[in-house]
Protein backbone atom coordinates (compact mmCIF):
# COMPACT_ATOMS: atom_id res chain seq x y z
CA UNK A 1 0.00 0.00 0.00
CA UNK A 2 1.64 3.64 -0.70
CA UNK A 3 1.91 6.18 1.64
CA UNK A 4 -0.54 8.17 0.52
CA UNK A 5 -3.63 5.21 0.68
CA UNK A 6 -2.14 4.26 3.75
CA UNK A 7 -2.76 7.61 5.18
CA UNK A 8 -6.05 7.89 3.51
CA UNK A 9 -7.27 4.41 5.58
CA UNK A 10 -6.14 5.59 8.66
CA UNK A 11 -8.46 8.72 7.88
CA UNK A 12 -11.22 6.55 7.50
CA UNK A 13 -10.33 4.15 10.55
CA UNK A 14 -8.71 6.47 13.19
CA UNK A 15 -11.69 9.61 13.04
CA UNK A 16 -10.44 11.85 15.19
CA UNK A 17 -9.67 10.39 18.76
CA UNK A 18 -5.86 9.47 18.34
CA UNK A 19 -2.64 11.66 18.00
CA UNK A 20 -1.11 10.71 14.12
CA UNK A 21 2.61 11.82 13.37
CA UNK A 22 2.58 13.68 10.26
CA UNK A 23 5.37 14.28 7.85
CA UNK A 24 5.82 17.68 9.63
CA UNK A 25 6.55 16.02 13.14
CA UNK A 26 2.67 17.56 13.97
CA UNK A 27 1.06 15.33 16.39
CA UNK A 28 -2.53 15.63 15.06
CA UNK A 29 -5.82 14.97 16.91
CA UNK A 30 -7.83 15.59 13.23
CA UNK A 31 -5.87 12.94 10.86
CA UNK A 32 -8.31 13.93 8.66
CA UNK A 33 -5.07 16.53 7.84
CA UNK A 34 -3.02 13.57 7.80
CA UNK A 35 -1.35 13.00 3.96
CA UNK A 36 2.19 11.37 4.70
CA UNK A 37 3.82 10.17 7.52
CA UNK A 38 6.98 10.28 9.26
CA UNK A 39 8.93 9.37 12.35
CA UNK A 40 11.67 11.62 11.42
CA UNK A 41 10.12 14.64 13.59
CA UNK A 42 8.57 12.97 16.23
CA UNK A 43 8.27 14.76 19.68
CA UNK A 44 9.79 12.86 23.00
CA UNK A 45 6.59 11.10 24.83
CA UNK A 46 5.70 13.19 28.11
CA UNK A 47 7.22 10.12 30.45
CA UNK A 48 10.60 8.98 30.06
CA UNK A 49 11.97 6.00 32.21
CA UNK A 50 16.03 4.82 32.15
CA UNK A 51 16.76 1.76 30.36
CA UNK A 52 18.06 0.68 33.75
CA UNK A 53 14.43 1.07 35.50
CA UNK A 54 12.69 -0.70 32.78
CA UNK A 55 14.80 -3.47 32.53
CA UNK A 56 14.64 -4.44 35.96
CA UNK A 57 10.73 -4.01 36.42
CA UNK A 58 9.65 -5.56 33.01
CA UNK A 59 10.06 -9.37 32.29
CA UNK A 60 12.29 -10.05 29.23
CA UNK A 61 9.29 -10.43 26.86
CA UNK A 62 7.84 -6.89 27.90
CA UNK A 63 11.11 -5.17 27.06
CA UNK A 64 11.54 -6.51 23.76
CA UNK A 65 8.25 -5.69 22.50
CA UNK A 66 7.72 -2.36 23.98
CA UNK A 67 10.94 -0.73 24.11
CA UNK A 68 12.23 -2.73 21.08
CA UNK A 69 9.28 -3.22 19.01
CA UNK A 70 9.03 -6.68 19.40
CA UNK A 71 6.39 -9.34 18.80
CA UNK A 72 5.27 -11.90 21.05
CA UNK A 73 4.22 -15.18 19.77
CA UNK A 74 0.92 -15.20 18.14
CA UNK A 75 -1.49 -17.46 21.10
CA UNK A 76 0.85 -16.66 23.41
CA UNK A 77 -0.17 -14.17 25.42
CA UNK A 78 -1.64 -13.59 28.57
CA UNK A 79 -4.76 -11.18 27.01
CA UNK A 80 -5.70 -13.61 23.92
CA UNK A 81 -8.56 -15.11 25.58
CA UNK A 82 -9.44 -12.95 28.12
CA UNK A 83 -13.34 -12.03 28.79
CA UNK A 84 -12.89 -9.79 32.05
CA UNK A 85 -14.42 -6.53 32.27
CA UNK A 86 -12.08 -4.01 32.47
CA UNK A 87 -9.40 -1.36 31.24
CA UNK A 88 -6.55 -2.40 29.16
CA UNK A 89 -3.43 0.12 30.53
CA UNK A 90 0.08 0.24 29.08
CA UNK A 91 2.50 -2.00 30.84
CA UNK A 92 5.07 0.93 31.18
CA UNK A 93 3.26 4.04 32.32
CA UNK A 94 -0.24 2.88 33.55
CA UNK A 95 -1.62 5.21 30.61
CA UNK A 96 -5.28 3.97 30.02
CA UNK A 97 -5.72 2.83 26.20
CA UNK A 98 -8.34 0.30 26.02
CA UNK A 99 -11.79 -0.80 27.08
CA UNK A 100 -12.79 -4.60 27.46
CA UNK A 101 -16.10 -2.94 25.87
CA UNK A 102 -13.92 -2.89 22.36
CA UNK A 103 -12.13 -5.96 22.55
CA UNK A 104 -12.96 -9.05 20.08
CA UNK A 105 -11.00 -12.33 19.11
CA UNK A 106 -9.88 -11.50 15.79
CA UNK A 107 -8.10 -14.86 15.34
CA UNK A 108 -4.77 -13.55 14.60
CA UNK A 109 -3.53 -14.61 18.09
CA UNK A 110 -2.98 -11.51 19.77
CA UNK A 111 -5.52 -9.27 21.61
CA UNK A 112 -7.72 -7.18 19.50
CA UNK A 113 -9.73 -3.67 19.67
CA UNK A 114 -11.88 -1.99 17.48
CA UNK A 115 -11.51 1.49 19.31
CA UNK A 116 -9.20 3.54 22.12
CA UNK A 117 -10.78 4.11 25.87
CA UNK A 118 -9.96 7.54 25.39
CA UNK A 119 -8.65 10.33 22.92
CA UNK A 120 -4.50 11.42 22.44
CA UNK A 121 -3.47 7.71 24.23
CA UNK A 122 -1.79 6.55 21.47
CA UNK A 123 0.33 7.65 18.52
CA UNK A 124 -0.31 5.72 15.03
CA UNK A 125 3.37 6.13 13.01
CA UNK A 126 4.17 4.47 9.64
CA UNK A 127 6.05 1.57 10.49
CA UNK A 128 7.93 0.26 6.89
CA UNK A 129 10.60 -2.84 9.21
CA UNK A 130 10.12 -6.05 7.33
CA UNK A 131 9.08 -4.55 3.72
CA UNK A 132 5.81 -3.88 4.90
CA UNK A 133 3.87 -0.92 5.12
CA UNK A 134 2.03 -0.87 7.98
CA UNK A 135 0.61 1.68 10.74
CA UNK A 136 2.63 0.93 14.37
CA UNK A 137 0.48 1.93 17.83
CA UNK A 138 2.53 3.53 20.74
CA UNK A 139 1.65 4.53 23.72
CA UNK A 140 1.22 8.78 23.74
CA UNK A 141 2.63 9.10 27.34
CA UNK A 142 5.69 6.83 26.96
CA UNK A 143 6.37 5.93 23.68
CA UNK A 144 6.56 2.02 24.04
CA UNK A 145 5.35 0.10 21.37
CA UNK A 146 1.79 -1.71 21.54
CA UNK A 147 1.24 -3.10 18.21
CA UNK A 148 -0.24 -2.17 14.73
CA UNK A 149 -3.38 -1.16 13.77
CA UNK A 150 -4.74 -2.41 9.79
CA UNK A 151 -8.40 -1.77 8.59
CA UNK A 152 -9.94 -5.16 8.80
CA UNK A 153 -11.90 -4.99 11.94
CA UNK A 154 -15.60 -5.33 12.15
CA UNK A 155 -16.98 -2.39 13.27
CA UNK A 156 -18.14 0.75 11.13
CA UNK A 157 -14.80 1.84 10.80
CA UNK A 158 -13.12 -1.51 9.92
CA UNK A 159 -10.23 -0.78 12.30
CA UNK A 160 -8.36 -3.55 14.43
CA UNK A 161 -5.93 -2.49 16.91
CA UNK A 162 -3.57 -5.66 17.15
CA UNK A 163 -1.74 -5.40 20.95
CA UNK A 164 0.78 -7.64 22.33
CA UNK A 165 -0.30 -8.69 25.77
CA UNK A 166 2.29 -8.33 27.62
CA UNK A 167 2.16 -4.05 26.68
CA UNK A 168 -0.62 -4.31 28.77
CA UNK A 169 -2.24 -4.61 32.10
CA UNK A 170 -5.72 -5.71 32.69
CA UNK A 171 -7.46 -3.28 35.38
CA UNK A 172 -10.27 -5.52 36.54
CA UNK A 173 -13.49 -4.40 37.68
Amino acid sequence: MSTPALASAIVRSCATRCRVVTSRGIHSTNPRKVRHFSTSHVKMAETKYTQEELKSRLTEMQYKVTQQKGTEPAFEGEYVNEKSQGMYNCIVCGAVLFSSDTKFDSGSGWPSFTDIAKADTIKLVEDKAYGLERTEVTCAKCDSHLGHLFNDGPSETGQRYCINSCSLKLDKK
